[in-house]
């Protein structure tokens, strides 16, 4: 169930009644009973959702009680707009705003109507919902289907599948882990996705020689989602043979004496399969002896990461199952496509071999999927029927044989989502397939949208609701519902995406809500878009299709070429359409602005992803100051001819984020930006144009909630206004850089401890003086990137210790970087660009970088010579040399590192990568290394 429209409601209710009372005055009573009415709904689905049940009643209550969660939000809200005064001073001095704008009899007697209305919409909703009692429900009324899924796919030890393909190495790292007496380790966990084979690959270890040989006694126990502790004790002791008639009569707590007793004083390996959360746990341990000194062993399988560390937070294993590999899917598949006797001599056939491999594509490497697919293919003879099935294959895997296994699977684990998590999973179904997703914008939506509750010590400095939502975004991980894409150097996700099949799954949920619509120019229609208040944009319709009726929140527009070939096999004429597309955008889309500010003045976020450069002809409309509660603007995708921003973007007092990296098509590119954004007092991330006019100057001082700012510069901002910002997070200088009145008067210029990222680009040059005054500042700095002209670092200690990520590049540092850098303690990324250094030697002593994971030297042109001491980088996983043309030879202390993992060399001259040839002078210094990819090296 989706709770984030009336959690919504509920907090900005709850906001605006502990703000000044003079701001609802004349309607605060009402609005008072309207929030006792929607806490109790809230109260109603929770106490539902825990009890499982799935009562047409409350099913088919979900869309109204959303809709009226919306209207009450927009009513009340656009009320507290209205009457407050524009300009810092928040809700107060009402009748002077009244008596300068609004008819005040009207709009409190307008606003009191459309409360009372909400007010006996719920009343008739809670008279309905209370005919049925969720504490005693009906005749079965509480199954849900999540209990029918697991009977579906409960599994069986001694049923191992012959089928098995990609686990060898599996295998043989966990046995040696089960085996192996001196690590410690006594629980063991294999961990991923619905679908990859985890209860497989724990079958194969129970039925593996070397661990029935080493493990006196052996126990397999399905757990699942619901479970009683009793049972599970039970199978464990049966299966050791050591359950008899009168354990039928002991307590709890004497079987869990039982079982504990034996476990510790034998050697046995016990395997929870399926267990889904920490409370299951807990109600499990005491029976294990996990915290003694015994031989016994737990493996656990679960989607759910976090178990593990919670089980055995001394000495714990975590083997993460991956998706199969190209190679790995196609030999599966044959396995299953193949096997039966007509289709032995289709094997070898080309064309039927393309058409597996694009199908077997399209699975994504989950071996659930490829079997139900081969499956389906195995009973098909015929390049024809072959043909059929490809050119349906998603439709087959949501439909065919063994569809609703799959789908089974998959859903368990939206079914096992607490309710805060469900709308954030849900949310994700509005990126485009295979989308790698900024965990940045991603969490600034979900704040904008409401999904993500305001914290209490929020205005004290502690955790933002940034914080709760990139935790959210960990719990989603950490159950296999999302896969991460890249970690920042400080290990928290940068990007994430979704494996296509739970892609589909959040797509038939999402729709099945009535959650969101996705629409484009061959699905669009007016059915699509009735009921629900997100829109995505994948193809480029006409906004003005859109009916204004509709009390949209939300519109995400998705700027990237036609995908036609994949999805409606119309690749021949992708050139036309795309062509098409563009004069009809030109011609029609400067309306659209109008149309789009002008009806939907309810939404709450309007994004434009992707790239419209070299489209001209859009002017942006001064209408954009109409949807007042607007709180996440994204204009970034955006290619504007006007180079002005209109004034009217300082009505839109609700923002939280606003994207102006916008391009425009004057002559210098650049931007004039009026001085209104002062007025947007709720903004927490701020992207400024690239580039603005020499007009532009603005004031930030009242953006005290501000956490990332990016693009500020000292010539169009007030370098004195950095002070105000005690909570910033990210900082990202551009153009010019002038603090010398604050160097000369030793003023800070930071004045937020948060600060995490200082990023710096200038064309100009900066004074090192001046840097390591501005470092000084950033006590709890974890990345640093420099793309200016700066000749020498500061001394390490203006750096912070804090520090994991360092980016130079254009430094043309003329002194070896390396003896500072080595002394920052926590440095895990080194990145050396174009001209970051400009002389001939660079060395890394002996005992430094103790963490460095990654280093990359690019592009310096004059490295000659590199040293590497024995014992530096000791923790090194990944080396890339590129464009060093001049560098003659690997350093000889490479050999010493055990750690190394990849080395990349790519654009070097011939001569430095044949000297890596096996029988060559440089072999023995790379010889260990698994992995070396050499890339448009010289002929």
């Amino acid at each position: 169930m989706d709770f984030s429209a009336i959690s919504s409601v509920v907090q900005t209710v709850g906001r605006l009644l502990t703000q000044e009372v003079i701001s609802l005055m004349g309607v605060k009573d009402q609005v008072e009973d309207l929030q006792k009415e929607l806490q109790w709904i809230r109260s109603f689905l929770k106490e539902a959702d825990a009890r499982k049940v799935d009562n047409e009643v409350v099913r088919t209550s979900i869309n109204e009680i959303r809709e009226l969660a919306y209207d009450a939000e927009d009513v009340i809200e656009t009320f507290a707009l209205k009457v407050a005064p524009r300009r810092k001073g928040g809700f107060s001095n009402v009748i002077k705003r009244f008596a300068c704008i609004l008819n005040e009899g009207g709009l409190l007697c307008q606003t009191k109507c459309e409360i009372q209305k909400i007010t006996a919409r719920i009343t008739r909703l809670t008279r309905r919902l209370q005919t049925y009692d969720v504490k005693q429900p009906r005749d079965g009324a509480g199954t849900s289907s999540s209990n029918q899924r697991k009977e579906l796919r409960r599994p069986y030890p001694h049923i191992v599948d012959d089928n098995v393909v990609g686990l060898h190495d599996d295998i043989k790292k966990l046995v040696s882990i089960l085996v192996d007496e001196e690590s410690g380790c006594k629980v063991v966990s294999i961990w991923g996705m619905g679908g990859l084979g985890k209860t497989t690959l724990a079958k194969k270890l129970y039925r593996h020689s070397h661990v029935i040989g080493h493990f006196n006694h052996l126990a397999w126990v399905y757990v699942s989602q619901q479970f009683q502790k009793i049972r599970v004790w039970k199978d464990i002791l049966s299966s050791l043979k050591i359950l008899d008639y009168a354990d039928r009569e002991r307590r709890d707590e004497e079987l869990a004496e039982k079982l504990h007793n034996f476990l510790k004083d034998n050697k046995c390996l016990v395997i929870l399969d399926d267990i889904w959360s920490i409370d299951a746990w807990d109600s499990l341990k005491s029976a294990f002896p996990v915290a003694m000194n015994t031989n016994s062993k737990l493996l656990l399988t679960s989607r759910n990461k976090e178990i593990v560390p919670h089980a055995d937070r001394r000495g714990y294993y975590l083997h993460e199952l991956q998706c199969l590999n190209n190679d790995e899917s196609w030999e599966l598949y044959q396995r299953i496509a193949f096997s039966q006797p007509h289709s032995t001599e289709n094997i070898t056939d080309a064309k039927m071999e393309e058409l597996g491999k694009e199908m077997v594509h399209q699975c994504a490497g989950l071996p659930l999927a490829i079997i139900v697919l081969g499956g389906i293919l195995a009973t098909k003879s015929s390049i024809h029927e072959w043909q059929i099935v490809h050119k349906n294959a998603k439709s087959y895997l949501k439909k065919g044989k063994g569809a609703q296994r799959i789908q089974h699977v998959l859903a368990l684990s939206y079914d096992d989502l607490p309710p805060y998590l469900r709308p954030c999973f849900l949310y994700l179904s509005q990126f485009p397939e295979d989308y790698e997703i900024p965990a940045e914008t991603l969490v600034q939506l979900w704040v904008a949208e409401g999904i993500v509750s305001s914290t209490e010590d929020e205005g004290n400095g502690g955790e933002v609701m940034e914080d709760v939502a990139e935790g959210f975004l960990d719990e989603l991980v950490e159950r296999c519902m999302v896969q991460v894409g890249k970690r920042d150097p400080t290990l928290k996700i940068a990007t994430c995406r979704m494996h296509d099949l739970i892609r589909d799954l959040c797509l038939s949920i999402a729709k099945k809500e009535n959650f969101l619509s996705i629409i484009n120019d061959s699905l669009f229609s007016a059915s699509n878009t009735r009921a629900v208040r997100r829109i995505v944009v994948h193809q480029h319709i006409h906004v003005q299709r859109i009916k204004s009726s509709i009390p949209l929140r939300s519109i995400l527009f998705f700027w990237y070429p036609f995908d036609m070939g994949s999805e409606s096999g119309q690749s021949d004429e992708v050139d036309f359409w795309w062509f098409v597309w563009v004069v009809r955008v030109i011609l029609k889309w400067q309306r659209s602005w109008k149309y789009m500010f002008g009806n939907f003045k309810k939404l709450r976020v309007l994004s434009f992803e992707g790239d419209m450069k070299g489209y001209s002809g859009f002017k942006l409309s001064s209408a954009i100051g109409n949807p007042i509660h607007l709180r996440f603007l994204n204009l970034g995708g955006t290619v504007f001819s006007c180079a002005k921003i209109p004034s009217s973007l300082g009505n839109l007092r609700c923002l939280q984020t606003l994207d102006l990296r916008i391009v425009s098509h004057a002559e210098d590119g650049a931007m004039n930006v009026p001085n209104i954004i002062w007025k947007l007092e709720k903004l927490r991330h701020l992207y400024l144009p690239l580039t603005m006019t020499d007009k532009t100057k603005l004031k930030l001082h009242t953006l005290t909630n501000i956490l990332t700012l990016i693009n500020f510069n000292t010539r169009n901002c007030f370098v004195a206004d950095l002070s105000k910002f005690t909570k910033l997070r990210k900082l990202g200088i551009c153009g010019p850089f002038n603090f010398k009145e604050e160097l000369d008067k030793n003023l800070p210029i930071i004045a937020s401890d948060c600060l995490r990222s200082l990023s710096i680009w200038n064309d100009k040059g900066i004074d090192p003086k001046v840097l390591a005054h501005l470092l000084s500042s950033c006590v709890n700095l974890c990345e640093l990137i420099l793309q200016v002209k700066i000749e020498k670092l500061p001394d390490f200690h203006y750096f912070s210790s804090s520090i994991a990520y360092v980016h130079l590049r254009e430094c043309e540092l003329v002194e070896d970087p390396m003896p500072t850098l080595v002394k920052l303690p926590n440095l895990r990324v080194l990145e050396l660009y174009k001209c970051a250094f400009i002389r001939k030697e660079m060395v890394c002593s002996a005992t430094h970088f103790p963490k460095l994971k990654s280093l990359t030297l690019k592009y310096l042109w004059n490295l000659e010579k590199w040293e590497v001491e024995e014992g530096a980088v000791p923790a090194l996983r990944y080396l890339e040399i590129t464009g060093c043309k001049k560098l003659k030879i690997l350093p000889d202390g490479l050999r010493f590192i055990t750690t190394l993992q990849e080395l990349k060399i790519e654009y070097m001259p011939k001569e430095f990568k044949d000297k890596m040839v096996q029988g060559r002078e440089d072999f023995y210094k790379v010889q260990h290394i698994p992995s070396i990819i050499f890339s448009k090296c010289d002929v």
